[in-house]
């Protein structure tokens, strides 16, 4: 079997850990500026339980594995995962000083504003014990986003949940997901995100963080594709409004997007990795499902929050329905 079949048995088991940040989000109502709103809704945010909450509304399973604070805010994010379906059996509450992520953010796109607290994460506080208590060979697959690698002990964690993943022989889906603010320099980020790449059956990024990886905004496209020639089975190399290109199995697939009225520009990769799952693990072939991975950001960016405004399955099918269809490109 070649690793890209591997791969993608392993996603057609539905069911995927997922390592990785929990937060809470503030956000306006529709075209408020922060200073001007009277009130915020919350919701739960951090791109990881955000993939874990798109992927329950889409029929998959999904378990996170994170360290939250051990206070109302942690309980909150460990109440709205259950929420959603999400497993919390692996999110371990940790007192002190330490703190949830908290972003803060404008349902508009002009002048938008998001202000994101990180100092004192929780999530970083996950350790190799943490990851160690998991039984990684009763899922198809896990899933990562690039925020856990930037401190430790998340990042060493981190490696050895991709080791002890491969002993149990299912693939590791990566999203780069780079933040600079969560990073000590930009040095110490190109070097560990290069090295998570390289053990990763699958890439999602978009084209400033392949170039980031590469060093180089011009070499992200060579970088994208050289990993899925060597290292990766399956890439994909995103570009916003100019959609996407994906190698695997030796070819090239370019994918437009589905245009919408914007709300805001937070929770869309969140939820393209969600939609884009559970659609190859529904059986649907690759390019498809990365067309509804788009069709599933563009719904998210068109609604208030992250997880609160991300797809089910019934408002995705209504959604590709009535549009009109993605770009051609």
């Amino acid at each position: 079997m070649s690793s890209y079949d591997a791969l993608i048995d392993g996603i057609k088991a539905n069911n995927f850990v997922i390592i990785g940040r929990a937060g809470m989000d503030f956000f306006t109502a529709a075209g408020e500026a922060t200073e001007d709103a009277p009130e915020m809704r919350t919701g739960l945010g951090g791109s990881s339980a955000n993939i874990g909450a798109g992927i329950c509304k889409l029929g998959g399973k999904a378990a996170l594995v994170t360290r939250v604070s051990d206070d109302s805010i942690g309980r909150y994010c460990v109440g709205q995962l259950k929420h959603y379906g999400v497993d919390a059996t692996h999110v371990t509450p940790i007192g002190g000083e330490y703190r949830n992520s908290l972003a803060v953010y404008e349902s508009r796109l002009e002048g938008h504003q998001s202000v994101i607290y990180r100092n004192g994460a929780a999530d970083f506080q996950m350790d190799k014990a943490d990851v160690a208590a998991v039984e990684y060979s009763a899922y198809g697959a896990l899933i990562t986003a690039g925020t856990v690698f930037a401190a430790e002990p998340s990042r060493s964690a981190t490696f050895h949940a991709f080791d002890l993943a491969k002993q149990a022989g299912i693939p590791i889906i990566f999203d780069v997901d780079y933040r600079p603010y969560s990073w000590p320099n930009a040095q110490v980020a190109e070097e560990v995100l290069s090295r998570a790449a390289a053990e990763c059956d699958m890439i999602v990024g978009n084209d400033e963080e392949f170039g980031f990886m590469a060093g180089d905004i011009t070499k992200g496209l060579a970088k994208a594709k050289a990993l899925s020639e060597t290292t990766t089975a399956l890439v994909i190399y995103k570009m916003g409004e100019k959609g996407a290109i994906t190698f695997a199995n030796g070819k090239e697939i370019r994918t437009g997007i589905y245009p919408v009225q914007a709300l805001k520009p937070t929770g869309a990769g969140d939820s393209f990795m969600a939609g884009l799952v559970t659609s190859l693990a529904d059986g649907h072939d690759l390019k498809t499902s990365i067309l509804r991975g788009s069709a599933c950001a563009s719904v998210t960016v068109s609604r208030p929050g992250c997880a609160p405004a991300m797809a089910d399955t019934a408002t995705l099918e209504t959604f590709l329905a009535d549009h009109p269809g993605p770009t051609h490109v």
